[in-house]
């Protein structure tokens, strides 16, 4: 028999549904969005793989010399951001298929985490420094290696994201961590494996869908981390039983996270006067 939910004392079966107060306001951020968006639609360029590409001028420098290309497209990340927000996806994607896990990584997970959080960091510290001819020391950089750091810390980002996202949300959440088994997260290692191999073979059916998700991820990503704040700002922390009640802090999560997009995206473009990626 399954185990009995224990709503919280305040909380009755008929809250489970979206809450009469919160309709006025779910209008109000429906709305609000709506304008983000058509905002964002009239200020930045024409065409619809050039407004793609701009989610991801918001948080990338887009160096072309550091990104991939398919047809004649460039992508809206470059290698090392492709990597660690389509890592970051997959992580949730695999965790997402085992309930509402809400314990974080195993100890020994964790410190292969922080590993590949440190490579990221040294690698880098040299792609920066082979920019300056008298500093160059090490291995040469390559979208390679910056896309498998990448990845690795979007695995760590994912894995932290999605019980924390679980825990800060559900009143059922599970006192579990999604890699309890000793094969679960080097299984996961073995598809990020994959998808590093699927995204530097840059072959045009695996890259451009590889570009369009990464694209998307950055909205998903962002929205996901402004709820869980929204729903602590509501004080509705280990509240929710089901996906109707979070549709208030959910709506306020993607204002932010398109405020948060044209704000920066405004700002980079008053500085460097252009829309364009960043130049060598």
């Amino acid at each position: 028999m399954a185990e009995e939910v224990q709503l919280p004392p305040d909380q009755t079966a008929s809250d489970k549904a979206v809450n009469a107060k919160d309709k006025p306001w779910i209008i109000v951020f429906g709305l609000s969005l709506l304008l983000l968006i058509a905002w964002w639609l009239w200020m930045t360029p024409d065409g619809w793989w050039e407004k793609l590409r701009l989610f991801g001028y918001a948080v990338c420098h887009q160096i072309e010399e550091r990104s991939f290309h398919a047809h004649g497209l460039s992508s809206p990340l470059c290698a090392r951001c492709t990597g660690m927000y389509l890592g970051a996806v997959l992580a949730i994607a695999y965790q997402a298929f085992q309930g509402r896990r809400g314990r974080f990584p195993k100890l020994w997970v964790s410190i292969v985490l922080g590993l590949f959080f440190i490579w990221f960091g040294l690698d880098g510290v040299n792609s920066f420094l082979w920019l300056i001819p008298s500093l160059r020391f090490g291995y040469e950089p390559s979208n390679l290696m910056r896309l498998i750091t990448g990845t690795g810390v979007g695995l760590g980002i994912g894995s932290i994201l999605a019980p924390l996202f679980n825990q800060s949300v559900w009143v059922d959440w599970i006192d579990r961590s999604f890699y309890e088994k000793w094969f679960s997260f080097p299984l996961l290692v073995v598809f990020a494996g994959i998808l590093v191999a699927g995204v530097f073979s840059q072959s045009p059916i695996v890259l451009l869908p590889a570009m369009v998700l990464s694209a998307l991820s950055i909205i998903f990503l962002l929205s996901s981390l402004w709820t869980v704040v929204a729903v602590m700002l509501l004080k509705r922390t280990s509240r929710q039983l089901t996906w109707n009640e979070l549709a208030l802090p959910i709506l306020i999560g993607l204002n932010i996270c398109f405020a948060q997009i044209l704000l920066t995206s405004w700002g980079r473009q008053l500085l460097t006067g252009t829309w364009a990626p960043l130049h060598l």
